[in-house]
């Protein structure tokens, strides 16, 4: 028995002794062990660097297409404002128009009693242009000057006056463009306008559609009344 437990007593101390031996040797030297020399450390080094160099450059390059997509933005923003203050402009008539069209002429006629014309009333310039308003007119001119929706026709001391320009004299165009030009010329056919002319003793030439007319832009200044700027809030809103 003594024998024995003699022979487990000694086992046990040779476990803990390799054990402690073991324990020893892990402290003392690392468990891997960096062998490289000089000239391998700094060819390491150097492949950081550039891996380094590299990722600089490319957050460079995504930085410079973060900028170009912020700029594309604000200047598509722009675009959209200017395209829309070019189609008001055109709504407003601000701008030259081109398309396809009639001519109308008037001129001096004689009634049944021989007495020609010396001017156009504004009355019957008036009816005129309300007609071709109804029959989808899209811009008017009339003796080189664009009627647009503030325009005002009237007599001033027996002088037709459009806005601002005088019509005081004879012959003189009335340039009309339309979507449909040939409907546009079949409507004012049928329709009372020369008759109307006529008993003026004035002469209203209707021309075949033409598939360029050119009309100015409107280009007396125009008054806005009644209208004031809003007035923010606190805070800027």
């Amino acid at each position: 028995m003594g024998k024995q437990m003699n022979i487990s007593f000694s086992i046990i101390l040779i476990v803990i002794g390799f054990m402690l031996a073991v324990q020893f040797q892990t402290i003392k030297e690392p468990v891997v062990r960096d062998t490289r020399d000089m000239w391998e450390l700094r060819d390491d080094l150097k492949k950081s660097q550039e891996l380094h160099s590299e990722l600089i450059n490319e957050i460079y390059k995504y930085e410079q297409l973060i900028e170009q997509y912020n700029t594309e933005r604000v200047d598509s923003k722009e675009t959209v404002l200017r395209e829309t203050l070019d189609e008001l402009k055109a709504e407003a008539g601000l701008t030259e128009v081109n398309g396809s069209g009639i001519v109308l002429t008037v001129d001096r006629a004689f009634n049944d009693l021989g007495v020609p014309a010396d001017s156009v009333s504004a009355d019957i310039l008036r009816r005129l242009i309300n007609d071709l308003n109804s029959f989808q007119a899209e811009a008017i001119s009339i003796d080189g000057h664009r009627v647009i929706n503030t325009t005002v026709i009237r007599e001033i001391q027996r002088i037709t006056k459009i806005d601002s320009y005088s019509i005081n004299s004879l012959p003189f165009d009335i340039k009309v463009i339309s979507n449909d030009a040939e409907k546009l010329y079949n409507r004012l056919k049928a329709s009372e306008a020369v008759d109307e002319f006529f008993v003026e003793n004035l002469k209203l030439s209707i021309s075949k559609p033409h598939d360029e007319i050119t009309i100015p832009a409107f280009d007396d200044p125009i008054r806005v009344m009644h209208m004031e700027p809003v007035k923010s809030d606190k805070g800027g809103k």
